[in-house]
């Protein structure tokens, strides 16, 4: 029997990172495995596809897996950090029209793409826990639904209307702030709601001692329970691309694409409890309950 006959095929989506470039141009390789990688440019796109259990092994956002995990997904996360970053610089307002911090918040209008969206839920959590906004007196503005169908949004995010853009809305004054990425965050009049928001990023991990998680990495919970070797090559080889990464390291000394359990458990931490304490997941999470037994053990 042939290498091919042999290797169990998984199906898998993963988008291009300085930590997976070398696992999706086939640089990292196992005899044991099959990988056959989704076209993923945009891996979001693809994040109602891992929900509903389209794929063996995929990119996710961490609080669209816990909302997953907290709605019956069976999906268990490995403990990988495709990227993370403090979200202090993703939200902004319109200097323009007066200058405005975390406190004037109360009653005023912010746009997000989407509510349970992990960019938006960390802003939220460092406005809640590290200026003391109290989210249920700030209007949420919405374009679009989550990943997972059974989360609501709560009753003060109200959609946009129908064709508007987030960025026009900021500059027009139909919302005070807005939590925006990319080129967005360059546009002349807008400025940081955070001030100094590289110092605020560093001043929150050194206060929390975590990362702020964006895509982690999942596998199907039959996956992890059938086959646990299958799951522990997986992991091998993602440690193995990461490792042949080239990026250079963070200026800031912190990495932001922790790989292993004992490098992860806090990140993870922290963000159960952003989620839980905004009721984006239906119920309270202990971090060794976001894997098991298998993906646990890696390091």
């Amino acid at each position: 029997m042939s290498t091919t006959q042999e290797a169990l095929k998984l199906n898998v989506m993963v988008g291009d990172y300085p930590n997976t470039v070398a696992l999706t141009q086939g640089k990292v390789v196992s005899d044991r495995l099959q990988l056959n990688f989704a076209e993923a440019k945009v891996p979001h796109d693809h994040f109602k596809q891992v929900v509903k259990g389209e794929f063996d092994v995929a990119e996710l956002a961490i609080m669209t897996y816990l909302q997953a995990v907290g709605y019956g997904r069976p999906l268990v996360a490995l403990p990988v950090v495709l990227h993370g970053r403090f979200q202090h610089a993703q939200i902004a307002y319109n200097a323009d029209r007066g200058t405005l911090t975390p406190a004037d918040l109360p009653g005023k209008r912010v746009g997000l793409r989407t509510y349970p969206q992990t960019t938006p839920t960390w802003v939220r959590g460092i406005l809640q826990n590290d200026f003391g906004v109290d989210l249920a007196k700030v209007h949420f503005i919405t374009f679009d639904d989550g990943h997972v169908p059974e989360y609501r949004d709560p009753p003060n995010a109200k959609r946009a209307p129908a064709g508007k853009k987030l960025l026009q809305m900021l500059l027009d004054g139909e919302v005070d702030a807005a939590v925006l990425s990319g080129e967005d965050l360059k546009h002349p009049k807008l400025k940081p709601l955070i001030s100094d928001p590289a110092a605020a990023g560093k001043a929150w991990h050194a206060k929390y001692g975590a990362l702020m998680v964006n895509h982690i990495m999942v596998v199907k919970s039959e996956l992890s329970k059938s086959n646990p070797d299958a799951v522990r090559e997986v992991y091998r080889l993602v440690k193995e691309s990461r490792q042949a990464s080239t990026e250079p390291a963070p200026k800031d000394g912190i990495d932001k694409r922790p790989i292993g359990y004992s490098a992860n458990r806090r990140n993870f931490e922290v963000a159960a409890e952003y989620a839980w304490q905004q009721r984006i997941i239906p119920r309270a999470f202990k971090v060794d309950g976001l894997f098991d037994d298998v993906t646990r053990a890696l390091d």
